[in-house]
């Protein structure tokens, strides 16, 4: 499988970079892809909810009205559930919500979503490149050549580059990574996929371990 590969201007280089077959043109696995997206977006969740019960609640613990007499249901104490101020009945507390993919489903996964993005025709490859400095404008200007301004846009660096990921930090619909930070949720969520071309062999390097 072969893509042309475009300069930061967006035209044609003449040249045309060859994608592994095994990494972006495999059958996709829709299954895979869910289970690790499922425990990427389970693993963020801290966890750290919590709600006061019943013996977690301050007060006092006397009786606040006799037991017998008054009409209504009995009451033994103002940390009642029932009451304003008392604890909360089967309250949320503190649980790791971090789900465990083993390593092959989650090989497999990134390879299906990589060729999902090889299907619908929405990779593109960029020559590497460099910015002088961190400039949002610039690297706005980069996605407009590439026609992917008005779209969700990931690029992938063979190596890390601070003035590309500050440039592009300020962008709403645009993320940068290297290809050691690439994963499933990021391919799915992104609807136009950047490689540089030093990224593709080490994204292929990777994945056909």
């Amino acid at each position: 499988m072969e893509v042309a590969v475009v300069s930061i201007e967006g035209k044609e280089t003449g040249r045309k970079a060859k994608l592994d077959k095994a990494v972006f043109g495999i059958e996709p696995n829709e299954h895979a892809i869910y289970l690790d997206v499922k425990s990427h977006l389970a693993n963020k969740r801290q966890g750290t909810h919590q709600s006061k019960e019943r013996g977690e609640i301050v007060g006092s613990t006397r009786k606040i009205k006799k037991q017998k007499g008054t009409g209504t249901a009995r009451a033994g104490s103002i940390k009642n559930p029932l009451f304003r101020g008392g604890g909360r009945i089967f309250g949320p507390s503190p649980r790791d919500y971090s789900q465990k993919v083993n390593k092959k489903v989650k090989r497999l996964a990134r390879k299906s979503a990589l060729s999902l993005k090889a299907q619908e025709k929405a990779i593109i490859v960029v020559e590497d490149f460099q910015l002088e400095g961190p400039k949002t404008n610039t690297y706005q200007g980069i996605l407009s050549s590439l026609g992917v301004a008005d779209k969700k846009s990931l690029l992938v660096l063979g190596e890390a580059n601070k003035n590309v990921y500050l440039s592009s930090r300020n962008l709403k619909h645009s993320e940068v990574v290297t290809d050691s930070e690439l994963n499933t949720y990021k391919i799915t969520n992104a609807t136009s996929l950047i490689l540089s071309e030093s990224a593709i062999a080490n994204i292929e390097s990777t994945l056909n371990k």
